[in-house]
């Protein structure tokens, strides 16, 4: 059997360790957080005291934290050494594509198998296995990972055959989601400043041109005053941090990504960085004096 390590039970990776149970793999687990640890054994999962503990053996380990420098100090705190020879490492957090091929040298270089697999989809479908997966790496790093793309995933793309190409086409993706988000709290609060029913906004939107995924997802949260944290406003500020520094790098303007990342921003400024992405629509709505549901 297939032994696999999650490192980072959050949202995704809590989510993504139960699909691979399901599937049939051996998994094991680390989180920081012994309360998240705890109750993955009370559902019946294997965690583990650390890291190095959960990758003793593994033949996958896939690592979903929140950047960069978190999957770097997960790769240098002895992860690679106590996972088996050959073994291939999933890296799932969103980075600047130069940052994952910097991982993937030092992956290499231990003997092991490096694939750029950023993510997307939320953890709901994370539980349920539905993911979409946009994965780079050699061919036989992509093998490896085959068992545990299929049992997270129902869509894996294979996007190239070197690491960084997957975080490319994340960050594009970033751009987009972290837009979409802004705009999407822009117009319910434009629509309340209007004094309009914005439940009944969200029904017509939803049904018109206007819509988008962001706007039928997060504008529920608005609705319902639910900003728990599915996806917090610090994740954007990193992503479409990552967004602007490559257009600056590459001196290819950015203008519309850079009004959103200063709405998060500004967000993150007024108490709400850990809060879900929708709080937004909170800072909008406080600007303006205005009241939303819940708030």
């Amino acid at each position: 059997m297939m032994k696999v390590a999650v490192i980072g039970l959050g949202a995704m990776g809590y989510g993504i360790a139960s699909s691979l149970r399901r599937a049939g793999l051996e998994v094991s687990a680390f989180d920081i957080s012994a309360e998240t640890r705890a109750r993955f054994t009370a559902d019946g999962g294997d965690a583990r005291g650390s890291a190095e503990e959960a990758a003793d053996g593994a033949n996958a380990i896939v690592i979903v934290v929140v950047n960069d420098k978190q999957t770097e100090a997960v790769l240098s705190g002895g992860v690679l050494a106590s996972s088996a020879p050959g073994a291939v490492l999933l890296s799932c957090a969103t980075m600047a594509p130069d940052r994952a091929r910097a991982l993937a040298k030092l992956v290499e270089d231990s003997g092991r198998l490096y694939v750029d697999a950023p993510l997307s989809g939320g953890a709901k479908r994370a539980a349920a296995g539905e993911l979409t997966v946009m994965a780079s790496g050699s061919p036989a790093a992509l093998a490896g990972a085959r068992p545990v793309l299929n049992a997270m995933a129902t869509k894996s793309y294979i996007l190239g055959d070197e690491p960084g190409i997957g975080s490319s086409f994340k960050i594009v993706n970033q751009l987009l989601a972290g837009v979409h988000i802004a705009a999407a709290c822009e117009a319910i609060v434009f629509a309340r400043m209007l004094g309009l029913d914005i439940a009944k906004v969200y029904e017509v939107i939803t049904a018109s041109a206007g819509n988008s995924w962001m706007f039928e997802d997060r504008i529920q949260h608005v609705l319902d005053g639910d900003y728990q944290p599915r996806s917090a406003v610090d994740i954007f500020t990193k992503d479409l941090g990552i967004v602007t520094d490559i257009s600056r790098a590459s001196r290819f303007a950015t203008p519309i990504a850079g009004s959103a990342l200063q709405m998060f921003l500004m967000t993150a400024s007024a108490g709400m960085g850990r809060d879900d992405d929708s709080s937004v629509a909170r800072l909008y709505a406080q600007i303006a004096g205005l009241d939303l549901p819940g708030v």
